[in-house]
């Protein structure tokens, strides 16, 4: 079945400052460089950067968002999927809380880690980059994250959990299944301790979904 990505409106209000999301990417990285490299950021992961980082960091800690929650609401057309067939992957939408993980990252890396996270998150710029207060097991600090933009045709809105499941059962990309990548994530929010969420109840039926996909049916006894 091929999914249609259709071109959204621009919301009202709560959205990423115009200027962050039309400028080039090495502007805006230059521009956070400057002014938060002193003594190093943190980065906050709610996805695939909770196990897969993949910059230098020197710690890690659990830690909470407030006025957001991770939820699959992006179209994957690259890792997860594709144009014709694209999967899901999460994205930080507004409302309620996320709990995740913070990477520090000390002075020397900053530039070098933003480059790389544009390069990976921003390819399509369905993200803003923002900077949001996250609170640790012992403070609170300002982390950088990525907050999905509902302006973007990227941006799913509520999907029924029908349609998740089947987009996340076809989803197929570069990066591997959307499958996969949901069951890494369940796992990491474990992990932290969050549990009996909506993705757990997504991956639970995309779990059964495929298993009796894989069955093959039974055949009746000759008589």
């Amino acid at each position: 079945m091929t999914t249609k990505i259709k071109k959204r409106k621009k919301p009202g209000g709560g959205r990423i400052p115009a200027a962050i999301v039309k400028s080039p990417r090495h502007v805006v990285r230059r521009a956070f460089a400057r002014r938060f490299a002193r003594g190093g950021i943190w980065v906050f992961g709610y996805g695939s950067l909770m196990w897969r980082p993949g910059f230098a960091f020197g710690a890690s800690r659990p830690a909470r968002i407030s006025g957001y929650h991770r939820a699959l609401c992006v179209y994957s057309v690259r890792y997860r999927g594709t144009r014709t067939k694209p999967g899901l992957v999460l994205g930080l939408d507004r409302g309620g809380s996320c709990v995740g993980r913070v990477f520090r990252v000390a002075a020397r890396n900053v530039k070098r880690t933003l480059a790389y996270l544009h390069e990976r998150e921003m390819p399509h710029r369905v993200y803003g980059p923002s900077w949001l207060r996250v609170v640790m097991p012992k403070g609170a600090v300002r982390a950088y994250v990525f907050v999905v933009r509902r302006d973007h045709p990227q941006y799913t809105g509520r999907l029924s959990l029908k349609r998740t499941v089947a987009l996340v059962l076809a989803g197929r990309g570069i990066g591997g299944t959307c499958l996969d990548y949901l069951r890494k994530t369940v796992r990491h929010m474990d992990e932290l301790g969050v549990a009996d969420t909506a993705l757990h109840r997504v991956l639970a039926v995309a779990e059964k979904t495929a298993k009796r996909r894989r069955t093959p049916p039974k055949q009746k006894a000759r008589r």
